[in-house]
């Protein structure tokens, strides 16, 4: 990975070049690999199960090729910048339409800007993807701060409050004086905190998940139906399988050095990508495969853990929202449940539901996506 050298405050050329020697290392640890000894039934239910990962190492090591991935990624404006003692690394793809709307898009755990690469083109570049000029966008895509191609985590205190301000100072860096945020799981609780902050000329957020709870106050569940239940549900199955918040909220040094150390943890970790394996993920395997290769070039597990960890021991307060917010729910992701996130957020001014699709909607259903986006920012 190469930049041009200047002061901390400019904005300087990104490419990613990862040096040869990294890749055949990888390829060494994957012919290397050991799996566990399998569960019974070498299924999904006590975790990623031998079969999947076996399929997917093949695929890795025959198939699979990161030049083509970093090829895709060198095609789009790459940058680094410092902000609050962090080296960010981001795209940024101007819109040759006048007036484009400035649009901040912040990634997924486990994920990155890969989570995007495929709604970009649309966004900045409507009227050759079936949209009109007025629907155009000029997007910022930064590499939340110590994962991907942003540098290495100086300290601790980086919680979702803190990358808010941050990427606020980035657009403002970048000469944008208005703009709106785009997110999902943690982009999409660092969009919510950008509401709260909700800093001059903020546009609104629109996200993928708002994760309002109940309460405990049986009266805010007084008027729940089957959809409500069924995504009170959904919320008890995905907690049920969840396991990793628990430990990057507790240890995720420790689980980190198996991440570090070994591509095919790493892979079995993103259990994620596929849902936890229940059959409804629409991310294909060379998305995953590219998602998981970038952490693992990259070396980044360890700071995706410490944000979970540094939200765990925040001890923020419950805050409402008031920004201008956007809601995209689908079928098979997180199902906010609209009385409880209008709760927390009193100014949802679009709430679309979509027939399939899941947590990564952006890989999954890009079209929907964009869609969503310019009739919100409209």
């Amino acid at each position: 990975m190469t930049t041009n050298q200047s002061t901390p405050s400019t904005v300087r050329p990104f490419r990613v070049e990862v040096p040869q020697a990294e890749l055949d290392d990888l390829a060494d640890r994957l012919a290397r690999t050991r799996l566990p000894r399998p569960a019974p039934g070498d299924d999904w239910t006590y975790g990623t199960p031998n079969a999947y990962l076996r399929d997917m190492v093949e695929r890795w090591r025959t198939s699979y090729d990161w030049r083509e991935t970093e090829a895709r990624l060198n095609a789009l404006d790459q940058f680094v910048t410092d902000v609050d003692g962090q080296e960010i690394h981001f795209l940024h793809v101007r819109s040759a339409e006048a007036g484009a709307t400035p649009l901040l898009l912040a990634h997924s755990y486990p994920g990155s800007v890969l989570d995007f690469v495929d709604v970009i083109g649309p966004l900045v570049d409507p009227v050759a993807h079936g949209g009109r000029a007025e629907d155009a966008f000029d997007v910022v895509v930064p590499s939340m701060p110590g994962t991907g191609f942003s540098s290495g985590l100086a300290e601790g205190g980086w919680t979702m409050a803190r990358v808010a301000r941050a990427y606020d100072v980035l657009m403002r860096r970048l000469g944008y004086d208005a703009y709106g945020v785009h997110g999902s799981d943690g982009g999409a609780m660092i969009a919510r905190e950008l509401g709260l902050l909700e800093p001059e000329g903020f546009l609104g957020l629109h996200v993928l998940q708002l994760f309002s709870f109940p309460s405990g106050d049986p009266a805010e569940m007084a008027d729940f139906g089957p959809k409500e239940y069924a995504a009170l549900g959904h919320m008890q199955w995905f907690q049920s399988v969840g396991g990793y918040n628990a430990i990057n909220s507790s240890r995720p040094q420790t689980v980190a050095v198996g991440l570090a150390d070994s591509p095919v943890g790493q892979l079995a970790w993103s259990e994620l990508f596929e849902s936890f394996g229940n059959g409804t993920s629409l991310v294909t395997p060379d998305q995953v495969l590219a998602q998981v290769t970038l952490e693992w070039l990259t070396n980044t597990a360890a700071a995706f853990g410490r944000y979970h960890y540094e939200e765990a021991h925040a001890g923020a307060e419950p805050q409402v929202n008031h920004a201008r917010t956007g809601v995209s729910v689908f079928a098979d992701d997180f199902q906010t449940i609209r009385s409880l996130a209008a709760r927390d957020n009193d100014r949802i001014e679009q709430f679309v539901e979509h027939p399939d699709g899941g947590h990564y909607a952006a890989l999954e259903r890009p079209a929907e996506i964009v869609a969503d986006l310019r009739e919100f920012f409209a």
